[in-house]
């Protein structure tokens, strides 16, 4: 297959897909693993939750402290979504769908924890930049959960497209399907 028409988008949905999700599985993997070491932190190793920022945040505090580097990872993981989708069909565009949906409300949580961070005018009344959800449940947790519940169909789509049934193989315009039985 090759690419045309749109250049860079076609190619992420044709022969490019698998390379295109193999380097987004990782860029989200990535940061669910300092979702995951932040979380060992806190909850096993009985760590403040300032002094619990991951692993990067060890050596470079200022990273866990900046919306934006929060903020860029929520737009990368929307751009992500946005940019690999038209490669799947079936019930995987589905569950990407699901993903995607999810990250639209993540990223705008993001976006308004940036806006109160540069405007230095938080929202709520609260003391320092707060989100929506966060009215209710704390941000780490709320994190958590939020790369969680993206995660969890991103990867139920990525299955189903790499084992497609008869009839969504038919309408894939990659490569990523194992070889059928």
């Amino acid at each position: 297959m090759t690419a045309t028409g749109s250049g860079l988008t076609t190619a992420l949905n044709t022969d490019r897909h698998r390379i295109g999700l193999n380097v987004f599985a990782a860029i989200v993997l990535a940061h669910w693993a300092e979702h995951i070491a932040q979380a060992v932190q806190i909850w096993v190793l009985g760590w403040p939750v300032p002094q619990a920022r991951g692993v990067l945040g060890l050596w470079f505090p200022w990273l866990v402290k900046s919306e934006f580097l929060h903020y860029g990872y929520a737009l990368v993981m929307l751009v992500g979504l946005i940019l690999l989708r038209k490669g799947f069909v079936g019930r995987s565009r589905t569950w990407w769908n699901i993903a995607l949906g999810i990250q639209v409300w993540h990223h705008f949580e993001h976006l308004l924890l940036l806006i109160q961070a540069q405007s230095h005018h938080n929202f709520f009344g609260k003391p320092v930049p707060t989100s929506i959800i966060q009215l209710i449940v704390p941000r780490v947790e709320l994190h958590l959960f939020y790369n969680t519940v993206v995660f969890i169909p991103m990867v139920v789509a990525m299955v189903l497209h790499r084992w497609p049934r008869t009839d969504e193989r038919k309408s894939m315009a990659c490569s990523c399907a194992y070889a059928a039985a």
